[in-house]
């Protein structure tokens, strides 16, 4: 088993939780009053792993008409709404995800660095009772530069006091925040697959 880490640091949306086609879905939806057609390969593309600013000028590219900023804004409480009742009914956390954190928190510290809204992620986490595996939680709200600065990696190795440190991500500014925090980054390509790589990667 390997030891040269304190912690593990995961990302949450395609990473732990397989909720990246919910949040294309709910988006679509608040998104197709205004013409905006945005399908999955344009999503993964452009949405995911970014900064809440930064999808919205992308999305306000794909209207057929001029659309204001805090127009596509005002939709961010329907849309967190819709994703909130969407997964109320299936939890996006599979059991082996759950069975992976616990076993790795005899060893490791282990903490979510994510983009998403506390409300998004804390619920999802509690349900899938791996809410308290966790030494902390860094929301988008939490920092004021998003990923792929390395803001959000380093707020939660204050948090933590920890040295080395595993980052899971599975986008490009994800990987990018966590290797300008100065930690190793493993690539996962869905979060189907990130307990079997995980567990490559830490010699489990």
């Amino acid at each position: 088993m390997s030891t040269a880490y304190d912690a593990v640091l995961f990302d949450f949306d395609g990473v732990l939780a397989d909720t990246e086609p919910v949040h294309r879905e709910c988006w679509a939806e608040v998104l197709a009053p205004y013409g905006i057609d945005l399908d999955w390969e344009t999503y993964v593309r452009h949405c995911v792993g970014v900064s809440d600013c930064d999808m919205v000028d992308f999305l306000r590219s794909l209207a057929p008409q001029a659309v204001e900023a805090e127009t596509l804004f005002g939709e961010y409480p329907r849309k967190k709404s819709l994703f909130r009742e969407r997964t109320r009914l299936a939890s996006p956390i599979s059991q082996e995800t759950r069975v992976l954190v616990s076993e790795l928190a005899r060893t490791y510290r282990l903490a979510v660095v994510s983009s998403s809204g506390r409300l998004e992620i804390e619920p999802l986490l509690e349900r899938a009772g791996i809410r308290d595996f966790l030494s902390t939680v860094v929301c988008g709200d939490d920092v004021e530069r998003h990923k792929p600065a390395p803001d959000p990696y380093l707020l939660a190795a204050r948090r933590m006091e920890i040295g080395q440190a595993l980052v899971v991500e599975d986008s490009e500014a994800g990987c990018a925040s966590g290797r300008a925090a100065g930690f190793d980054v493993l690539r996962v390509s869905s979060a189907q697959e990130t307990a079997r790589m995980v567990r490559e990667r830490l010699g489990l």
